[in-house]
């Protein structure tokens, strides 16, 4: 769990924090495993070229003094008093601690301690690579050299194996061990560490500095891509979000529509029925009356019983046209905004003998046909209901505009009504409603005493392009 938990707080952090954690983690042991690296072949070579100088100083020094090596196992009193001299003073004496000239068998035949001399030890690993013709330089720091020797002074030494060769067949015939006091060299090793590690350090920081920069350049590309990608899917989730409300609005109004369309069947048939078909029903029946029948009817009483038909016919006339006038819509496909709440407030104005004020503030050139009858026919479902439940009292239409919005307002200054007690199944309102919103339109109604407002909005860019 905790693994886990440390993982997925890992994989939140950014690109740039992880690759400084685990990148500043690489270059430092890559810097340790260089620097010790080159520091240990900068230090094997310093060494090595150092102690072949001074080698190769005291081979020339000492040289002349020794006998025929290959002929003389030993070292007669003559040449061990020049070696005294030769070590014990001047720049030799100055710079070797100890000096000691071995045989293949391990004898010390000279040493500058002469407890030594003549003894017989066991061969070191750089004697023997010695006696084999190469030579051996090792570095003991100050305090290592201390440990060593014993003395007090702790100088560092560079311990030197070098061959001594027969000059004429180039036979290793002896081995010249001498420490020399290496302040000098330690200093010159020091610094040459010093530069090395710095040249390595300095080019490690150079080069993470340099991946550093690139990462965190494609890491803020990387992070503006990835919020860019995460602004648009929110936009995307937010469209289908959107397009999910309105295809449930779409079917409940395709739902709504179609059961409005059977009520408004079916109360068409109520009108067609309970008006015009029981006046012609009416008509009908007086045609086969006794008074129009009957021989003895007189001539007065039989016109008054045509003109009574007559007026029944006529009378189921006027509520057809009227049932009529109510379905068939004026030609608004061509007119303006405009022309179509005049024309709507006009034909009101006809039907009911009522005034309605009419104010209208910049109206849109363009609306699409389906825009243009559902404002025809909310005004006219409003002036209606204003008419029927207010009276015709204060009836007022008013256009605006709210941005790309038309705006559409239709009051009165009735009695008003409770919203919550119109039925669902209520045509006018419900119908307004559904027709608005199936355009993406938004209807609102609210009521007082002092009378009731009902109004709706259309966006003109959505409605423009249907």
């Amino acid at each position: 769990m905790r693994t886990d938990t440390l993982m997925t707080r890992w994989n939140t952090q950014s690109l740039t924090k992880q690759f400084l954690l685990i990148g500043g983690i690489v270059a430092t042991t890559a810097m340790i495993l260089v620097g010790g690296f080159v520091s240990s072949l900068i230090e094997d070579a310093v060494t090595r070229n150092s102690a072949a100088t001074t080698a190769l100083y005291v081979d020339s020094v000492i040289a002349p003094l020794l006998p025929d090596m290959q002929t003389t196992q030993v070292l007669d009193d003559a040449a061990t008093r020049a070696l005294d001299e030769t070590l014990g003073q001047g720049a030799l004496g100055d710079r070797l601690r100890s000096f000691r000239l071995w045989r293949a068998d391990g004898t010390v035949l000279y040493s500058n301690e002469e407890d030594a001399i003549g003894k017989r030890f066991g061969l070191s690993d750089e004697l023997k690579t010695a006696f084999a013709g190469e030579m051996v330089a090792r570095f003991e720091p100050s305090d290592a050299a201390a440990e060593e020797t014993g003395q007090a002074d702790g100088a560092p030494l560079l311990k030197i194996y070098n061959p001594v060769l027969q000059p004429w067949s180039g036979q290793v015939v002896a081995v010249s061990e001498f420490h020399e006091i290496a302040n000098d060299f330690q200093r010159s090793l020091r610094q040459a560490r010093f530069h090395a590690w710095l040249a390595v350090a300095a080019f490690t920081v150079s080069f993470f500095v340099v991946l550093s920069a690139i990462v965190l350049r494609g890491s803020r590309t990387i992070e503006s891509q990835r919020r860019a990608l995460r602004q648009r899917i929110d936009e995307l989730s937010a469209l289908l979000s959107q397009n999910e409300t309105l295809r449930g609005r779409l079917q409940r109004a395709s739902q709504r529509a179609t059961a409005l369309n059977e009520s408004h069947l079916r109360r068409i048939g109520a009108d067609l029925h309970d008006g015009p078909a029981q006046l012609v029903a009416f008509a009908s029946l007086r045609l086969d009356s006794h008074a129009l029948i009957s021989p003895m009817t007189s001539s007065a009483a039989r016109e008054r019983e045509i003109i009574s038909i007559k007026a029944s016919l006529d009378e189921a006339m006027d509520e057809i046209r009227t049932i009529c006038s109510g379905l068939v819509l004026p030609q608004i496909e061509t007119a303006s905004l405009a022309e179509i709440l005049e024309r709507s407030v006009q034909a009101h104005k006809q039907r009911t003998g009522s005034a309605v004020e009419l104010s209208m503030s910049t109206p849109p050139d363009r609306l699409s046909p389906s825009a243009k009858i559902c404002i025809y026919r909310f005004v006219q479902e409003a002036l209606n209901n204003a008419y029927r439940h207010g009276g015709g009292v204060g009836q007022r239409v008013a256009q605006t505009m709210d941005g790309d919005r038309v705006r559409i307002e239709v009051a009165d200054s009735g009695p008003g009504f409770d919203p919550g007690d119109v039925k669902p199944t209520s045509l006018g309102l419900a119908g307004l409603r559904e027709r608005i919103e199936s355009l993406g339109g938004a209807f609102e109604v609210s009521a007082s005493t002092s009378g009731t407002i009902v109004r709706m909005s259309l966006s003109t860019e959505e409605i423009g392009q249907a």
